[in-house]
């Protein structure tokens, strides 16, 4: 039957099929329209292969059962909501929530790698999902990228329990028949034996090792050797992971008795997800300082040339034997090898940080054109041991959240677009350092207040703005900011945050940002005289105070249609600095299709 003849379909005399939405293995995934309720659904379809026999047919549709059994046994915001189980021409159709967004899987194919602090951020609402389906008694075995949806209005999304098992209910797999992704399959399952929570909890570390590394761990050129690897070799040390690499090193011990305990990892992916660190046992990093000026101890953030990134998926360069265990990866045998080991790797390590210390202390920084890193994260994390300076070095990106008064949550993340910029100034817009904001409350209606601070109290943004978060709305708003104060001739060296001062007082870390202005040369070959030496910026703003919202200034209020230019919801105004140069977005993701949170959509 053709797709086309099947949108004009009604399902169960209920639900209108319009347009297909996601396609997997054996089914499709369908927008749809409840006619009844007079709202757009998804509705899952299965097609089984021609020739399947009777048996056989009937163990698909009943798997397909339960699947919304599953779903609909566990409550849960980041779980899919299963509304119905409808039939037509003998076969079960699932009916569920319509979530608007993109896949995990489709997000790192098309941003690529992520950084250790928004995989951690994704994981720790995907771990909320897993122990709210454990403490309903449902494993769900296919914990993957394809399989979690990140939606428009920020909420991670946990879907397809198309292979989930259900606690006190009958298998409806055949004997020694393992089902799943192979290379995201715990070792426990792929010997055979009886699965359980920790082995959902295995799935979640490698995928968020591939999250942060652009490849699962395991995979190599069959299922059968990917299988292999996952129950001998070990995970190749990761590069990227900077302070999420004792959240994966917890959750990838091959005995499922060892590894980290849900809450635990729970509780660590908050603290990384917040911009923080955390030691191997779990325990937070002591130091001298705290707070949102802490210096980050871990991960050193440089321009991403040492280490090129990887296209999400690409497979490795070298993958090793599934029988050989990468370099310092024994976690057993002779303990005096072991040592040996240790210590020559250890000297290694220190003469490669002393290395990576001289290389970067000869590089100038030069970009050599007219704009910094390019749009997007270019930026790489190599893991090093650093000292705590007066003046430490901002992160790339940046986490904070706080409760106010009223007991409303907000949580904040701010990412660099780009960081730096090299060329002639005033710089451009467009080329000019970009960052952006994910700014979350926990219920509407409320007003936001919020302003972007500078470390040195210089800034091109308008200070103090708020934005209403309607009734009913998106409780996620995405905030755009370009900052353009430069000084001529010089390296000017800054940091910027997003402080919010209602309904709670957020301050995030620091996010470090560059300008070097050159020189612009005429067409004669003549040099020009140098631009003004006092800096090009509006006037200063107060400077931003360590611990939180500083000084406070005139409030603007901002609704969403963005008519005083500073914060436009419509997207008239932003970046290009055509109209101010700070915007935000209701959504997230603009121009994304529809697609249920359960199937990977094809491309």
């Amino acid at each position: 039957m053709s797709e086309q003849s099947n949108s004009d379909r009604v399902i169960s005399g209920r639900y209108r099929l319009l347009e297909p939405i996601g396609r997997g293995g054996m089914g499709i995934v369908w927008r749809a329209r409840d006619e009844v309720l007079a709202r757009d659904v998804a509705v899952k379809e299965v097609r089984a292969p021609a020739g399947l026999e009777p048996a056989e047919l009937e163990r698909l549709y009943r798997r397909l059962e339960r699947e919304a059994w599953a779903a609909a046994r566990v409550s849960h915001r980041g779980v899919v909501t299963v509304y119905d189980v409808a039939s037509e021409g003998g076969r079960p159709w699932i009916v569920m929530e319509l979530v608007r967004g993109l896949s995990l899987a489709d997000v790192l194919e098309a941003e690529g790698p992520m950084t250790p602090q928004r995989a951690a951020h994704v994981g720790e609402q995907v771990l909320a999902a897993l122990r709210a389906a454990h403490d309903s008694g449902v494993l769900h075995r296919d914990v993957k990228p394809g399989n979690v949806l990140i939606a428009n209005d920020g909420r991670v999304v946990l879907g397809d329990f198309g292979i989930a098992s259900l606690e006190g209910s009958s298998a409806i797999t055949m004997t020694g028949e393992v089902i799943g992704s192979p290379e995201f399959l715990a070792p426990e399952r792929a010997l055979g034996r009886d699965p359980g929570p920790a082995s959902d909890l295995w799935s979640l570390g490698i995928m968020l090792y591939a999250a942060v590394e652009g490849v699962s761990p395991f995979r190599q050129a069959t299922p059968l050797d990917t299988l292999r690897a996952v129950v001998d070799a070990e995970p190749p040390p990761p590069r990227r992971a900077g302070a999420l690499e004792p959240v994966l090193d917890g959750l990838l011990r091959k005995d499922p008795a060892e590894r980290l305990p849900a809450a635990e990892a729970a509780r660590m992916l908050r603290v990384v997800g917040a911009g923080g660190n955390v030691r191997a046992s779990g325990g937070p990093v002591s130091g001298p300082a705290s707070g949102p000026d802490a210096p980050t101890v871990v991960a050193h953030h440089g321009q991403g040339t040492d280490t090129p990134r990887e296209p999400y998926g690409a497979q490795p360069a070298h993958p090793a034997p599934y029988g050989t265990p990468p370099p310092g990866a024994a976690r057993g045998g002779n303990a005096g090898l072991v040592l040996t080991i240790g210590i020559v790797l250890m000297l290694l390590a220190l003469v490669a940080v002393g290395w990576l210390l001289l290389k970067d202390r000869g590089t100038t920084g030069d970009n050599g054109g007219s704009g910094g890193a390019p749009t997007g994260s270019a930026t790489t994390a190599r893991t090093v041991t650093t000292t705590p300076s007066t003046a430490p070095s901002a992160p790339v990106s940046a986490s904070a959240s706080g409760t106010g008064g009223a007991g409303q949550h907000v949580s904040v993340y701010v990412d660099s677009v780009r960081s730096s910029y090299t060329g002639s100034c005033p710089p451009p817009a467009e080329h000019a350092p970009a960052f952006t904001a994910t700014v979350e409350v926990e219920r509407t209606p409320v007003v936001l207040e919020y302003r972007w601070a500078t470390r040195s109290g210089r800034t091109s943004g308008p200070g103090w703005q708020s934005v209403t978060y309607e009734e009913g709305g998106p409780r996620s708003r995405r905030l755009e900011h370009t900052e353009l104060t430069h000084e001529a001739d010089t390296v000017f060296e800054d940091a910027v945050r997003l402080e919010v001062r209602g309904p709670a007082e957020v301050a995030t870390q620091w996010v470090a940002t560059s300008v070097t202005c050159r020189k612009a040369t005429p067409t004669s070959g003549a040099p020009s005289p140098g631009p003004s030496p006092s800096p090009l910026s509006p006037t200063p703003s107060a400077p931003a105070s360590p611990a939180g919202p500083a000084t406070a200034e005139p409030d603007r209020t901002d609704r969403a249609d963005g008519t005083d230019g500073t914060d436009a919801m419509d997207g008239t105004d932003g970046m290009d600095g055509t109209n101010g140069s700070d915007r935000s977005e209701g959504s997230g993701r603009s121009g994304r299709a529809d697609q249920a949170a359960f199937v990977k959509t094809g491309r």
